[in-house]
């Protein structure tokens, strides 16, 4: 773009996003799009970030930017008033009086391909990547690779201990850090990835004939019953530390489509900021 040329505005970043991650492509239950913010307005700079918490928002003025692009909802439920005598109507309030538009791709960037996990698989090398479950036929996200998760070979195969390590490093770094369910022998060659939450997905795994899958979190009942089954291994992640590979991959997108200015947030949301392990305790210790 040049230098001289007039910025983009608030509806064309909005534009790029929705050719990219059509919000047709949203569950029904989500609520994605604009938020906040005049079309009309210019955008220099574009904050990238998971989540829209105070934190993320005293970033986004900081740095002095135009536009704050979400991946979750700031309004998933509705709300019966935005007040700023309330936690969301603050933040509302705080971007309205600075100027700062809010746009949220959330499940229609998911599913969409390339999308929040192919970012996720990219950390691990993954490739011949498919999806781990695909839209119904007929629904406007069926077809062309798209889907939720992705499923792919390692470079090379690890052990189910080895491979969880290898997550802890190249995934960003959190308290929770990466925890893994099976045998820490096992073989992995075939990994499935799903950003978030992605306990739904179980039965996708399995019938994959994954070696292991790895998301995030993980509630013990179904883990439980899964391995119980025979199901493939389990490595469970920060939700934030899945999700936060796509913000590059974002950041990237509206740069060479817009020609503005992008920043992505490091900043940790994930809500758990403590983590203890036992003392002298390894692996053959915690099998059953």
């Amino acid at each position: 773009m040049s230098t001289d040329a007039a910025p983009p505005t608030v509806a064309d970043v909005v534009a790029e996003l929705e050719r990219r991650y059509p919000p047709a492509w949203a569950e029904d239950w989500d609520r994605v799009g604009l938020v906040l913010g005049e079309p009309c307005a210019p955008v220099r700079r574009v904050l990238c970030v998971v989540d829209v918490v105070p934190e993320t928002v005293a970033e986004a003025l900081d740095a002095g930017v135009d536009m704050i692009v979400a991946h979750h909802p700031l309004l998933l439920r509705g709300v019966s008033s935005v007040a700023p005598t309330t936690y969301k109507g603050r933040i509302v309030h705080r971007l309205i009086k600075s100027d700062v538009a809010l746009y949220v791709a959330h499940t229609n960037a998911d599913v969409a391909a390339p999308g929040v996990s192919d970012a996720l698989a990219a950390r691990f090398g993954l490739t011949g990547l498919r999806p781990l479950h695909r839209p119904a036929p007929g629904s406007p996200a069926h077809g062309d690779g798209r889907g939720i998760g992705r499923i792919g070979e390692l470079p090379e195969p690890m052990t189910l201990a080895e491979l969880t390590r290898h997550a802890a490093a190249v995934l960003p770094a959190t308290a929770w850090g990466v925890r893994a369910a099976g045998d820490p022998g096992r073989m992995v060659r075939t990994l499935a990835v799903s950003g978030g939450a992605g306990d739904g997905f179980l039965a996708d795994a399995t019938a994959a004939g994954v070696d292991a899958y790895l998301t995030a979190d993980l509630r013990h009942h179904p883990a439980g019953e899964h391995l119980a089954a025979d199901g493939p291994a389990l490595l469970d992640a920060a939700h934030w530390a899945t999700e936060r590979p796509w913000l590059d991959d974002l950041a990237a997108l509206l740069r060479e489509a817009t020609g503005v200015e992008t920043l992505v947030s490091d900043l940790a949301t994930d809500p758990w900021t403590v983590h203890a392990a036992p003392p002298a305790v390894d692996d053959k210790e915690l099998r059953p």
